[in-house]
């Protein structure tokens, strides 16, 4: 296999600089690097081209691509949604999803076209929403853990029904045999998968930790080898090998790496992917598009189109409103979920791989992310300036409560009754009498090192508002104070530094 740097520089550099531009204007990277494939490459210009190498890196950056949504999906964010904003989120996925699905099976496509067709127009791009989000300002806002959940659990789903499709393909036809066996070879896969990320995991980090084993070069090739496991799992099981990265992603989570460590490996692997190999995998992505869906395909374009925006509003408001009675509300949230452009631009190019999809669908479900995520930050920013003229954009920020204390001595102990009065209060010191005495005093206490983050992590730092640090060590001070700052983000530190 004949390498062409000069050919790797130039769909980097592309990339680069699209990508650059794209987040100037609000929109994730990636899509920079797809519209630098469609410009420069064989649709338009031709001046890129691809080559057997660039796919291979592009395949992987494609499988490291999904262990870092999985890495960056927190299910925990669900529970700040309420119930009306998870119905509305699942509707925002399942009506546009199955009005994408008629649409193209009613033009004479085959189900797993539907499907695919259906996957995309219901899908929500997580990076697109959490971007809009950010630049907004509305982070603390009950629409926005909505549209959060939204992009989960569209996530979520859409990489369950391609599994479907997947599975639908492989048996060729829909018979009762080859069905049961396409689902029970699914169901061994999410089995095996679920048992180790839940017990395997957290057993191979506190191994590696008692180990001495915690330098990031070795976990990151680590995780990488975990990722390529469940990868080969789920392609044993007749899934794409990039349902098991994503599921190998969901559970290398802070209890099985810290969250410090975690936090680390998941910049790592955005770094590596998203920085150099996801890219690749967009650019030639964009090779693939076809000019030609406007001449000939018109109508079906406007039809997906119509069925993806429609279907994701209104299917999200009409299950949003009667249960939070907020009919503004509601068609901000639905409007706002048509962010597309991560999973569904993977899940469609796979399927034009794998021969599902004929190149010209697959041309009209690019310019159908590409036309409705460039409408959402111009749509959202009205939308939210409607909600506050009305006085109707309810905050939701969970307000801090409670202190920690590093240090159980006399002077302590007294300072956690005083405080235990109007507020939570829990004590944490590696010093077992003090630990002893302060728990028959009645005060909650943790003993071990406020140096370890799991030890601070059942002290609650992670929801308290304050630390104070008053052990006769300086350093000990102080080192667990820039913990409490820079992992756990606590916004009030004091140390009390004594020589008494």
């Amino acid at each position: 296999m004949e390498f062409d740097f000069l050919n790797l520089f130039s769909v980097l550099f592309a990339a680069w600089l699209a990508g650059w531009l794209a987040s100037r204007l609000g929109y994730p990277s990636v899509l920079g690097g797809l519209v630098a494939g469609i410009l420069l490459g064989p649709p338009l210009l031709g001046l890129l081209h691809g080559s057997e190498a660039l796919y291979v890196l592009a395949e992987l950056g494609l499988l490291l691509m999904m262990l870092y949504i999985g890495m960056e999906i927190d299910p925990r964010e669900l529970k700040q949604a309420s119930w009306a904003g998870l119905l509305a989120a699942i509707a925002g996925f399942f009506v546009p999803f199955g009005l994408g699905y008629f649409a193209a099976t009613g033009l004479g496509s085959s189900h797993p076209v539907g499907l695919v067709v259906g996957i995309s127009a219901g899908v929500t791009s997580l990076a697109v929403n959490s971007r809009i989000l950010l630049d907004l300002r509305i982070l603390d806002t009950r629409i926005s853990h909505v549209m959060m959940a939204g992009a989960l659990i569209a996530n979520i789903l859409s990489l369950l029904v391609f599994s479907v499709v997947l599975g639908i393909v492989e048996i060729g036809e829909l018979e009762l045999m080859g069905v049961a066996t396409m689902l029970g070879k699914a169901v061994l896969f999410f089995s095996v998968t679920v048992f180790v990320g839940q017990k395997v995991f957290p057993y191979i980090g506190r191994l590696m930790t008692r180990s001495g084993l915690t330098g990031r070069p070795f976990h990151f090739t680590l995780v990488l080898i975990l990722a390529v496991l469940f990868g080969e799992l789920a392609q044993i099981a007749g899934l794409h090998a990039i349902v098991g990265a994503f599921i190998a992603g969901l559970f290398l989570r802070e209890n099985v790496l810290g969250r410090s460590l975690a936090s680390d490996l998941r910049n790592a692997v955005q770094d590596t992917s998203i920085g150099l190999l996801t890219p690749i995998f967009f650019v030639t992505a964009g090779f693939e598009v076809s000019l030609g869906i406007f001449e000939g395909q018109l109508g079906l374009f406007v039809l997906i189109v119509a069925a993806a925006v429609l279907g994701k509003t209104l299917g999200t408001a009409l299950f949003y409103v009667p249960l939070a009675r907020n009919w503004r509300e509601g068609l901000v949230i639905g409007a706002g979920m048509n962010g597309r452009g991560g999973v569904d631009i993977i899940i469609i190019a796979i399927a034009l791989e794998m021969g599902i999809l004929s190149q010209s669908v697959f041309s009209i479900l690019v310019f159908m992310a590409l036309l409705t995520t460039a409408a959402v930050p111009v749509v959202l920013k009205h939308g939210i300036g409607w909600l506050r003229r009305s006085g109707e954009l309810v905050q939701t920020l969970e307000k801090r409560t409670g202190t920690v204390i590093v240090g159980a001595g006399p002077l302590a102990r007294s300072l956690a009754r005083l405080l235990n009065r109007t507020e939570p209060v829990t004590l944490v010191d590696s010093n077992k009498h003090y630990c002893v005495v302060s728990k028959s005093e009645g005060l909650k206490t943790i003993c071990g090192s406020a140096l370890q983050e799991q030890i601070l992590r059942e002290a609650d730092a992670e929801r308290a508002e304050r630390l104070i640090a008053m052990t006769p060590n300086i350093e000990i001070n102080t080192l667990a104070s820039r913990l409490a700052r820079d992992v756990f983000e606590i916004p009030e530190i004091l140390l009390l530094q004594t020589e008494d």
